[in-house]
């Protein structure tokens, strides 16, 4: 049953606005009585996902993006936090395999579960949707991984013919921009409890 501050979590339009999740993640989140603080991070990852895949389908065409499996992965990626709340204030990664099961049990696909794995821990192997949704939930804090980002330019560079460095500084200044609005995100999310 979802709760009142789950629901403010849901549909608040913080500052900066942040878009909705999907409608079929926020039933989700709502079937499973989701902390509210859970709901208000996946928004935030989700929003800035969605500002990376605009930027890259722009940008770099040529690129074999997945969007709507990405930005699938992006408001989903922490739901194992639902398994593991003391997650949502303290460290931990049991997180992970556990969305990952818990959406599969909710009859989600593995090509879109995968992402509550992915999400931390990514290499070569990995698509550019999983890099995507792994740089939003970094950058979406201001947060800046450089082996990960790095991964990114390889793949642009290849899919556009540009030189790496100008695909890091294109890149670089997205994710700074990004940033920029880091502390509104935090305190978004910051405003919605940790116990619905």
């Amino acid at each position: 049953m979802s709760s009142e501050a789950l629901r403010r979590a849901l549909s608040d339009p913080g500052e900066p606005p942040l878009r909705p999740l999907p409608d079929e993640v926020a039933a989700l989140l709502e079937r499973l009585a989701a902390p509210p603080r859970l709901a208000a991070h996946l928004r935030a990852v989700h929003d800035v996902a969605r500002t990376l895949a605009d930027w890259l389908e722009k940008e770099y065409p040529a690129v074999d993006l997945d969007r709507e499996a990405a930005l699938f992965g992006a408001a989903v990626h922490d739901i194992g936090k639902t398994v593991h709340p003391g997650e949502l204030s303290g460290p931990g990664s049991a997180h992970e395999q556990a969305g990952h099961e818990l959406l599969l049990t909710q009859g989600i696909s593995e090509g879109r579960a995968r992402f509550a794995r992915t999400h931390a821990a990514w290499g070569e192997d990995v698509g550019v949707e999983d890099l995507l949704v792994s740089i939003a939930d970094k950058i979406w804090k201001a947060k800046r991984v450089e082996d990960l980002e790095q991964l990114l330019v390889d793949r642009l560079t290849v899919a556009s013919g540009q030189s790496p460095w100008e695909v890091f500084m294109a890149l670089d200044d997205l994710l700074d921009r990004i940033a920029a609005d880091a502390d509104g995100r935090l305190a978004f999310q910051a405003r919605h409890p940790v116990d619905g």
